[in-house]
């Protein structure tokens, strides 16, 4: 098939799946496409790498951005700030409902005035505060698990096919070349091969919990269809992990289907508590094995990779040799920048290192210890809001699973940098309150408290509609 023809069919079909898709909700709003454009560009390239006009050296890109990428990310934050003002959140309440991701944003912003370049610094945390506008678009649709459940599936209905096409039919787009080894490998849509693996894992746990949570509805005709759909996009998306070669994404791929397994699972249904305490009480067995009696290579070699974990170990040992403040760091996403980021390349011996490949030492370099306290802080107070959805959300096993998956991945992975999975996390740990459909239901009870005040006899059938809404 001609590349030209391959393209223009993978284009009619998402428009197909996206107008006939049997898991779509009617009244979903059309606010969501700005959550989903914001994911697509996590989970692909940047605006100036798609359309080629990205032409600063990489420490200028690092540093400085790209005016094209500022333009998209600045009118997608306006739509998402647009859109939350046009319903009326309440930002206090989100504010006291989140204290103790408030109290990491708020450490970070203070880090920049010690950073080296604080107003590049300032920069990227205006950005990033701005990706949480976009969250919270899905989450505060009037059916906030719908809306969620949709930008996840419209992400992987663009990315996984189209990584398929480019892989097969785009190949001088697909394949990049490692800078040192001249190895070849295949990227799809994305830039490299850890996010095309990154992207397959989120893709298949997401239809793996689906199908597990719809499963008990499967004879009805409409669940067969949405059924037949993810077992499809399960298929490409274990192709598409298989061709990234991700030791890691498959590591975590095993991880996650055990938690949504176990979440389901009659056993942990009535012993709650016990795998409440057993996941983290496994990473945390984890990190004594692997770090604390020095097996990390030995368990890297079981899965099938690296002993160094692909250098990753050199790499630790280097930039923790740089002797940064331990206490506080260099400043918000101020590592990899200037005079430091020059000396690493021109050193290290490890190629264009953006990142430390750990999530965890990533935000030691940056904010310290002290920032490793507030990202612990998080991350307990995300894991008890996903147990209190235990009996209520459809998205509960999903979550859970990307918590745990969260913890393992940035072992060797920059998770907790903006990016695709963190914004899965969060649109499963922030806490949004007073939905929508609450304060129809409030505008409601107020108009028939109106009605009933001035005699109107209206007053009975609009209190028997509102009472019919909420009974549906």
């Amino acid at each position: 098939m001609p590349p030209n023809v391959a393209l223009l069919l993978w284009f009619v079909c998402l428009l197909g799946l996206l107008y006939f898709d049997p898991a779509r909700e009617k009244g979903i709003s059309l606010a969501l496409w700005v959550p989903v454009c914001w994911l697509f560009i996590l989970g692909s390239r940047l605006p100036s790498q798609w359309l080629g006009v990205n032409v600063q050296s990489a420490s200028a890109a690092l540093q400085e951005g790209n005016p094209v990428d500022r333009v998209v990310w600045s009118t997608l934050i306006l739509l998402a700030f647009v859109t939350l003002l046009s319903r009326r959140f309440p930002w206090g309440s989100l504010l006291v409902r989140n204290t103790a991701l408030l109290a990491l944003l708020g450490y970070a912003l203070l880090s920049v005035c010690w950073s080296d370049f604080p107003l590049a610094a300032l920069r990227k945390w205006v950005r990033d505060l701005g990706e949480y506008l976009v969250i919270l678009v899905a989450l505060s649709d009037p059916r906030p698990v719908e809306g969620v459940r949709t930008v996840l599936r419209r992400i992987c209905y663009l990315l996984i096919p189209l990584c398929i096409v480019l892989n097969k039919y785009f190949p001088e787009v697909s394949r990049i070349f490692d800078a040192w080894t001249g190895v070849g490998m295949f990227a799809g849509a994305t830039t490299g091969k850890n996010l095309l693996g990154l992207l397959a894992l989120l893709s298949t746990i997401f239809f793996v919990s689906d199908t597990t949570t719809r499963w008990h509805q499967r004879r009805e005709p409409r669940t067969k269809r949405i059924l037949l759909i993810n077992l499809a996009f399960l298929g490409m998306s274990l192709s598409l992990l298989e061709s990234a070669h991700s030791a890691t994404s498959w590591v975590c791929l095993l991880l996650g289907c055990l938690v949504i397994a176990a979440c389901h699972g009659r056993f942990f249904r009535r012993h709650r508590a016990l795998l409440q305490v057993l996941i983290p009480v496994a990473f945390c067995l984890y990190l004594v094995l692997a770090f604390g009696f020095g097996l990390s290579g030995e368990m890297a070699s079981a899965v099938g990779k690296d002993p160094t974990l692909t250098d990753r170990t050199r790499i630790w040992s280097f930039v923790l040799g740089m002797h940064t403040n331990p206490l506080i760091g260099t400043g918000y996403e101020s590592f990899w920048m200037g005079p430091r980021l020059a000396w690493i390349w021109n050193n290290a011996g490890l190629g264009g290192l953006t990142e430390a490949h750990n999530g965890y030492l990533e935000v030691y370099l940056n904010l310290g210890i002290v920032g490793l306290f507030f990202l612990a802080i998080f991350l307990l107070a995300g894991y008890r809001t996903i147990w209190k959805t235990w009996q209520t959300s459809p998205l509960f096993s999903f979550n859970l699973a990307i918590w745990a998956i969260m913890l393992f991945y940035s072992v060797t992975e920059a998770g907790f940098r903006s990016g695709l999975i963190w914004v899965v996390l969060l649109l499963g740990t922030l806490v949004v309150p007073a939905r929508a459909a609450q304060r129809a239901d409030v505008r409601q009870e107020l108009e028939t408290q109106r009605l009933r005040a001035s005699g109107d006899g209206s007053w009975a059938a609009s209190g028997l509609q509102a009472h019919a809404g909420r009974t549906r």
